[in-house]
This record gives structure tokens, C-alpha cells and sequence, in this order.
């Protein structure tokens, strides 16, 4: 008897049966609450931002804070902006473009030999990397500032060669500004290349070396395209801030090394032309914009990732 209710009892409920499974919609919908923070957050403060700002730029500029200004719709804002600051443009291009490349030439080795040689210096090296940012970026320009004045040691050094007159001078030259964009954002560019090199695979380095392949070939061949990621993203990070930058042509240079952020600055705070501010922001944002694109589509896209 009891064996014949043993056989004819009902299997013990499985636990997992048991438990609710979430409906398939809200699982779908997770991602979207995952990333509801960062779009309210762009959404406030760059979305919003930005659509005033177009607006500002398209107002009649023959207004004021006292008269108000009255929105005219006036695209014309944009070709007086464009005739009569072309110069900062360009020079602002320019200077970020060299001062990026400069920043490669001298991050790359550094982020090299941090990511395959320091061994357990590795750390220390990092951390000197990331140390000005402890400061400030105003105090950093002063300091340099003082480097290259006429007074220091590096203009010291430097008239002390033979082919360099006495009144030779670095501050207040496109040389300074430049000096100070390259300081000001080398890490930028070292901390991207630092973490493509960190990841390189050493086996395809002694593959390459086993097939008696000469030191330029290896870093030609297998070292510099499986960093390419890292070169992108650091020619990125340090070009755009560069272009937009004004504190660095503001301290180390004069009014004929302005760059278009000290326009920008003094049409918004000194000028009080806000419309014209505004159009020259937009400018700027384009300029970038088509350059990064047009790098991006040379490089490609998949470096990024």
C-alpha cells in the first residue's frame, strides 16, 4: 500500500517553476532606464543650451541688454562673423593641429615605454602623467608663463646659443601659445595611446621578431596599427579642447596670437554682442565637427572602438 501511493504521488514542485520570470518588455526596457540619467543630463545642459544658443545667434544685433534683443532671424550674423574672424578660425586650427601632433610625437614613446618597459615603475610613471591635473589649469598657464618669460631659464638657455640675438624672446609668440597647448594637454594623449599599448598582445611582438623581422618593421607593421585605437582617440581628445581654447592665448601671447574662444570671450563678456557670440560659437562647433568627421572617415571609425 504504501509503495503504491509512493508510485502514485506527484513529483515535488520544481523550484525554478515557481519563480516569477520578469516580463519580457520590462527587460527590454532596462536599457533604456540604465540610460535615462546621462540623456536627462545631456539633455539639460547641452540639448537646451544649445538650442538658446542658436537662437541668440540668429537675433538682431542692433539691439541690446537695456533695448532687448529681437529675434530677426538673421543668418547675415553668420557671414559677418565668418568675414571678419576668419583669421581666429584658422589660427585656431592650426595651433591645435600642432600642437596635437607634437603631443603624439612626445606622448607615444612615453605611453610606450610606461605600458612595456616601466615594469613596476609603472604606476609612479602614471600617476606623474596625471599629476597637473591636481592643479588647476589657470595656475598651470601662470607657471608657465613664468617659465618662458624673458627672465627664466629657458630664454636664458636659449640666447645663450650663438645664432640667437640677445633681445630674443618666447613670450608673447605663437611658440608660447603652442608650448602651452602641448603642456596643457599632453595627457590627453598619453592616457588613450598608455591604454592601447597596455593591451598589446607581446605575442605578436616575438611572433614578429622570430621571423627576423628588424625592430622599424616590427613597430611599422604590427606595433602602430594595433595602437591606432589609442592614436585616434588621443589626436581627438587633445585636438578639440585645443581648438576651442582661449586661456593659453590669452596669458602667453598677444592680440595678433587670439585665438577664436578669446573672441568668443570678449563678445560675450566685454562687447556684450551676444548674437555675434553665439554665431561664432556655432562656427566653432561646426569647424570641429567637419574636421573630426573628416579625420574619422580617413582613419576609420572602427579605430575608435
Amino acid at each position: 500500500m504504501t509503495a503504491l501511493m509512493g508510485a502514485t504521488a506527484a513529483p515535488p514542485p520544481d523550484d525554478r517553476s515557481t519563480v516569477e520570470r520578469p516580463p519580457r518588455t520590462r527587460r527590454r526596457g532596462l536599457p533604456f532606464l540604465l540610460l535615462l540619467p546621462g540623456g536627462l543630463w545631456l539633455l539639460l545642459f547641452f540639448v537646451v543650451p544649445s538650442v538658446q544658443l542658436a537662437a541668440t545667434s540668429l537675433y538682431d544685433r542692433s539691439g541690446s541688454l537695456e533695448t532687448g534683443y529681437r529675434q530677426a532671424f538673421a543668418f547675415g550674423n553668420y557671414v559677418d562673423a565668418v568675414a571678419e574672424y576668419w583669421p581666429h578660425l584658422l589660427r585656431s586650427a592650426g595651433y591645435a593641429g600642432i600642437a596635437t601632433v607634437i603631443c603624439l610625437l612626445l606622448g607615444y614613446p612615453l605611453a610606450y615605454a610606461i605600458a612595456q618597459k616601466a615594469g613596476r615603475w609603472r604606476t609612479l610613471l602614471l600617476v606623474c602623467v596625471i599629476a597637473p591635473f591636481f592643479t588647476t589649469f589657470l595656475l598651470r598657464t601662470l607657471a608657465w608663463k613664468s617659465i618662458l618669460s624673458d627672465n627664466g631659464p629657458v630664454v636664458a638657455l636659449w640666447r645663450a646659443l650663438p645664432f640667437v640675438p640677445d633681445d630674443a624672446r618666447l613670450l608673447a609668440t605663437p611658440v608660447a601659445v603652442v608650448a602651452g597647448l602641448v603642456y596643457n594637454f599632453l595627457p590627453f594623449m598619453v592616457l588613450p595611446l598608455y591604454a592601447s599599448l597596455e593591451r598589446l598582445d607581446r605575442r605578436m611582438l616575438e611572433a614578429s621578431r622570430d621571423l627576423y623581422a628588424r625592430p622599424v618593421a616590427t613597430f611599422r607593421r604590427v606595433t602602430l596599427p594595433l595602437s591606432m585605437p589609442g592614436v585616434v582617440a588621443g589626436t581627438l581628445l587633445t585636438f578639440i579642447p585645443a581648438t576651442g581654447d582661449y586661456i593659453n592665448a590669452e596669458l602667453l601671447g598677444t592680440p595678433n596670437q587670439y585665438m577664436i574662444g578669446n573672441v568668443i570671450d570678449s563678445a560675450f563678456l566685454v562687447r556684450l554682442d551676444y548674437p555675434q557670440a553665439a554665431a561664432l560659437s556655432f562656427l566653432l562647433m561646426a569647424t570641429i565637427l567637419v574636421m573630426v568627421f573628416s579625420y574619422l572617415r580617413a582613419a576609420g571609425t572602427e579605430e575608435v572602438v
